[in-house]
């Protein structure tokens, strides 16, 4: 199935990220619920229009980002969980 974003929205696969303490012990992910959302950009919608102009999206596909954690709606399709986001809940682009 493929999707594709209206507007300003951006589809994301949430991908896990580990945390180490500093004596090297890894907590899992259901520790700090609280955390930011990371994930890749798997599609992204055309923008939106601002008195009557087309503004285009800053992210692109394959751009890995950092979410606000209650900011993208999750959905489920075929099994694969998502993250449907507005640009504007996308915090940072990360390498």
């Amino acid at each position: 199935m493929k999707l594709q974003p209206l507007g300003d929205h951006v589809i994301v696969k949430p991908v896990a990220v580990d945390k180490m303490t500093k004596s090297g012990i890894v907590l899992p992910d259901t520790v700090e619920k609280e955390e930011l959302e990371h994930g890749e950009v798997l599609a992204v919608g055309p923008g939106k229009f601002d008195h009557g102009a087309l503004v285009k999206m800053t992210v692109k596909v394959g751009d890995k980002v950092i979410l606000k954690k209650y900011g993208p709606d999750k959905v489920k399709i075929e099994g694969t969980e998502y993250l449907v986001a507005e640009e504007s809940d996308i915090i940072a682009i990360t390498e």
